[in-house]
């Protein structure tokens, strides 16, 4: 593969597209490791920001495995593409769009009432996700990240002291943590001052919560979701 140069239209997501190609064909299979960034942008006559980009986006569909100091590497066990249409639906970038705006609406009220009737044990294991959260950006272990962050907007829905918001979002659980990790993927953990901005975030919402200030908790929710979405759209409008 070192010798490879490959003939193909340049951006990320045609780069994406023919990566892909190669392994739903079986020349890449299962397991296989990637050639480097270097070679991969050598071969794609592309920049390497392009190929990481690339990669970002097919680890976020469960298609590879990218191992920070590792290399990138075919997932052992690729996704299912004979899923349902409904599950397909969630798949999209307008899917994804769609999650957020119900995730606005649902968390935004949810912040609200935790801000309100939030006990000293709500407050609790919001402080230890926090701590989680820094404890990941330290050692830039994005799995547990993501874990931590979907574990955070759950415990919020907990301690609106509603059981119906917690029905709702256990409801969408899954979807939720997947397009958390599909837009940290493309956006948020290129770079580490970038993921501290986000820990930021989660960490002024939490403290608008632990203080009983409905106002504000309402704003950091609303404006941190906004945010999310209008860097999704950019991410995937490139």
């Amino acid at each position: 593969m070192r010798q490879m140069k490959i003939e193909t239209p340049k951006g990320h997501e045609l780069v994406a597209e023919d990566i892909l190609r190669r392994i739903r064909e079986g020349e890449w299979q299962p397991g296989l490791r990637l050639p480097s960034v270097v070679e991969l942008a050598e071969a794609y006559g592309v920049g390497r920001s392009t190929i990481r980009e690339a990669a970002s986006a097919l680890k976020a569909m469960g298609w590879l495995d990218v191992r920070h100091g590792g290399g990138t590497f075919v997932k052992e066990e690729l996704p299912n593409e004979t899923k349902s249409g409904a599950e397909r639906l969630f798949q999209g970038a307008d899917s994804l769009i769609e999650l957020l705006e119900v995730r606005r609406t649902l968390e935004i009220g949810a912040a609200s009432l935790a801000a309100e009737r939030r006990t000293s044990a709500d407050v609790a294991k919001l402080r230890r996700l926090i701590e989680t959260m820094e404890s990941c950006l330290e050692r830039n272990d994005t799995a547990e990240g993501e874990r931590a962050d979907a574990e955070f907007h759950m415990a919020i829905a907990a301690a609106a002291g509603n059981s119906l918001f917690v029905q709702l979002m256990e409801s969408l659980s899954d979807r939720f943590a997947g397009s958390i990790r599909q837009t940290r993927e493309l956006w948020f953990y290129r770079e580490k001052a970038t993921a501290s901005r986000l820990l930021d975030e989660h960490r002024s919402i939490f403290e608008a919560i632990e203080k009983g200030d409905k106002q504000r908790a309402t704003e950091l929710v609303s404006a941190h979701l906004s945010k999310v979405e209008h860097v999704l759209r950019e991410a995937l409008s490139k």
